[in-house]
Parts: structure tokens; C-alpha cells; sequence
């Protein structure tokens, strides 16, 4: 699914229930979050759409190096050459997208949670076990206005994983989450705004700290890894992800 401006300048698409970001402006594209493989012919679509050519793309901007972020950030190396921005302590992770920390066993949950169960297999069609690594290029510094089209803020939001940055677009009064806050769950199939579960969290404790980061970007719009845009502003989705705590 393809939505055009979900935010100003912000385009989303969503592919086996996971998000990509397309931020746009005058100087071309810049691809948050890689999804997974099969958003590939999707991907490209949205480009056409919006009237651009695969030149246009000039940076992807990982918000964290899970393999559902990564999915097609390889090959988009390998056809334009474009350069990989992450936080640094996503370098390892990025190259190797399975080998996240997590605080519980991920097999556990679609016995607890059946609603998880159509997603995460939707996911595995997506690609979801044939992610391949790629190469950080470029470090993200927290605070930072990346020079890439959209001019992100980057705002630290570690926990799900060590190196997590969500990402504030000030012009468009919207903050890209990653999945920091998410309002789709996909190991419990739960919605509205949450931390994503133990299973796939990192350290769960320092992800509900980091929810008071994306409360202070003030934004209305929050632009999840996971589920649909939220519109009640950051505040309020940072309050309702904190009371509903970590499955």
C-alpha cells in the first residue's frame, strides 16, 4: 500500500505490515527504513508515483538494522549506490540483521498471542528469512539534521535496539518512530501505540525511557515501523504506549 503525503512530504508505504518512509523534496528522495525483500516492486512503484526516477533516491536512512528494516537496503546498494546512514551501534547489527538482542523468546509468542499469528506469517511471505546484510556508510549523530532531501532530526530512542534513532521532520510536524513506538505489535498482533514485545526488545526498561524522546518533538503526526500513522500527536501516543507497557 502505497499512501502519498501522510505527511507533508512524507510518503508511506506499507508492504507485510511493515513501513517504509519516502521523504521528499526538492533536492530528491531519501528512503527511511528498507522493509522487507518483497516490497522491492513496490518500492519502485512509489517512486514512479511520485514522478521520480530511481536517480532521485539519494540516501537510505535506517532508524535501526533489524532484518525487517533492512530488507532491500543490499540490493538498493548494489543498483545506485547510495550511501547507508544508521547509528553507529547499528554498524554490526545492520551487517548482520539477525543477530538482535532480545529479552525473550520469540517462539513463545504465537502461542500466547494467536491475533500475531497472520502477521508474522505475512512477514515470512515479505522475505522475512532471506534478509541479507549491508554496510553502514554513515553514522547518525543524535540531534543532527541529516543533509539528506527531508532534513531529519535525529533523536535517540534506544532500547529496541542499542542504537535506535527515530526521526523528526519538523516542516511536515512528524516524527518517524521506527519501532521505538509502534501501533501494530507484530509478535502479539495488538494495536495502538506501544513498545514493540520482549521478543524482538532489546532492553525494555531504556525503550519506555525513550518514549519521553519522542513526546518532546512536539509533533502531531508519529510516522510508525509497525501499524498505521497516529494523529493525536507524540505526547498522547507516548502517554498510551507507556500505560500499555511491554508484552
Amino acid at each position: 500500500m502505497f499512501v502519498r503525503d501522510v505527511a507533508p512530504g512524507i510518503h508511506m508505504v506499507q508492504s507485510h505490515h511493515v513501513n517504509c518512509y519516502l521523504l521528499e523534496d526538492e533536492d530528491g528522495l531519501t528512503l527511511v527504513d528498507a522493509g522487507l525483500p518483497r516490497v522491492w516492486n513496490e518500492l519502485g512503484w512509489a517512486v514512479r508515483e511520485l514522478g521520480r526516477t530511481p536517480a532521485d533516491l539519494k540516501a537510505l536512512v535506517l532508524t535501526h538494522a533489524h532484518f525487517d528494516h533492512v530488507g532491500v537496503a543490499a540490493k538498493l546498494v548494489a543498483r545506485l549506490g547510495i550511501p547507508v546512514h544508521a547509528h553507529q551501534r547499528e554498524r554490526h547489527l545492520a551487517a548482520h540483521p539477525y543477530s538482535y538482542a532480545h529479552e525473550s523468546p520469540a517462539a513463545l509468542y504465537p502461542l500466547r498471542h494467536p491475533r500475531a499469528v497472520p502477521v508474522l506469517a505475512s512477514m515470512l511471505a515479505g522475505g522475512a528469512a532471506g534478509v541479507r546484510g549491508v554496510a553502514v556508510t554513515h553514522d547518525l549523530a543524535v540531534g543532527e539534521t541529516v543533509p539528506v532531501p527531508g532534513r531529519p532530526r535525529v533523536v535517540l530512542t534506544a532500547g529496541h535496539t542499542y542504537g535506535h534513532c527515530a526521526l523528526h521532520v519538523p516542516a511536515a510536524d512528524a516524527v518517524l518512530s521506527g519501532d521505538a513506538l509502534v501501533t501494530l505489535d507484530p509478535y502479539t498482533g495488538l494495536t495502538g501505540p506501544r513498545v514493540v514485545a520482549g521478543a524482538a526488545t532489546a532492553d525494555a526498561a531504556t525503550a519506555l525511557e525513550s518514549l519521553g524522546a519522542i513526546a518532546a518533538t512536539g509533533a502531531r503526526t508519529v510516522l510508525p515501523g509497525h501499524g498505521d500513522p497516529w494523529r493525536l500527536g507524540a505526547t498522547r501516543a507516548a502517554e498510551q504506549a507507556r500505560a500499555n507497557g511491554v508484552a
